[in-house]
Formats: structure tokens, sequence, C-alpha cells
């Protein structure tokens, strides 16, 4: 039979071990503001409502490729306040990995744009941009938390549904997506939801 002090010394070694383990997690990993997700968010809420206005609807393509880079360039000033310059520079670092994890898929989808709109197939980009915008969140998941991944996960169902949705439904699910779940997941990695690591 265990005694009440041995069960108190292996309670104390789990908990000082968790401690110990997330700690480490943390230092490999980047922060992520829930700020950037929220404001990300709110942008492709603009861009939603703009794009479901009858008299700019035929320029939809147009407004999200303006609001695309302005939602980066706003998420990536605020991620660089929240992690020292060094951590995206140095090689190994987990700023190299978040980039190396984000950037293909996100190419990727700037090319698929490119084709897509050549070949007057507009209607295969809302699933094309939020499918692989999906994935590269699950890949940029191994440099920050597990949340990323889930948020990743969210934005892959959304790209295989607006691939057989109907074409009215596009718009609606590029504000669900690009809007909604980055001020959903915004506001849950600001209050410190990490999702379950491991």
């Amino acid at each position: 039979m265990p005694t009440a002090k041995t069960v108190q010394l292996d309670s104390h070694a789990s908990a000082t071990l968790r401690y110990i383990r997330a700690s480490m997690e943390a230092a490999a990993s980047v922060p992520i503001p829930g700020s950037a997700g929220v404001v990300m968010g709110l942008v492709g809420l603009a861009a939603t409502v703009l794009s479901l206005l009858p008299r700019l609807e035929a320029y939809w393509l147009l407004i999200w490729l303006t609001a695309a880079p302005v939602a980066a360039c706003v998420g990536g000033l605020l991620l660089a306040r929240s992690a020292p310059v060094a951590t995206f520079i140095a090689p190994g670092t987990p700023g190299r990995k978040l980039a190396y994890g984000l950037l293909p898929c996100l190419f990727a989808g700037s090319a698929m744009t490119l084709v897509l709109s050549n070949a007057d197939l507009s209607v295969a980009i809302p699933g094309t941009w939020l499918l692989l915008y999906g994935c590269a969140l699950v890949s940029a998941s191994a440099a920050t938390t597990a949340i990323v991944a889930s948020m990743g996960l969210c934005f892959v169902v959304l790209g295989i549904a607006a691939f057989v949705a109907p074409v009215a439904f596009h718009i609606p699910l590029l504000g669900v997506g690009f809007g909604g779940l980055h001020i959903l997941f915004g506001i849950l990695i600001g209050r410190g939801v990490h999702g379950s690591e491991g």
C-alpha cells in the first residue's frame, strides 16, 4: 500500500514534469498574439461585406486580393511585436520553422489563383484559398501551438465545403473562414487556450 507521503511526492513530481514540459514547449514555439487573429478576421469580414454588395459582387476577387495583403501585413506586424527579431532570422529558430510551415502553401495559393483566374475557373478559387490556408496553418502549428492546427483543420473543412457548395455560398464561406475563424481563434488564443499538447 503506498503511503500518503509517497502519493504526495508522485503528485508533486508529475506537476513539476508538466511545468518543465510546458516551459520547454513555450521556449520552442512562436508566441501568437490573439489580437493578430482578431484584426485579420475583421479585415476578412469587411471583405465579405463588400463582396456581397450588389454593386461590388462582380469585383469580389479584386476585393479579396486587396484584403489579403492588408490582413497579412497587420497580422505580421502584431506577430513581430510579440517575439524578438532573432526568432525569425536565426537558423533553427521557431520563427524560421513558422515561415517554412506557412510560406509554401501560401505561395501555392497565389500560384493557383493566377492559374485558375487565367483558365476562367474563378469558381474554384475560394475552395483553393481555404484549403491551402488550412494546410499552411496545420504545418505552421509545429512552431506554434496545437490550437493553430485546430484552426487549420477548420479551414480545410471549409475549403472542401466550398468545392462542393453552390457558388452563392462561396463568399459567405470565405467570410466564415477568414473572418469568423480568425476572430474566434484569436479570442481563444488571447485567453490562453492552446489546445491539447500531446
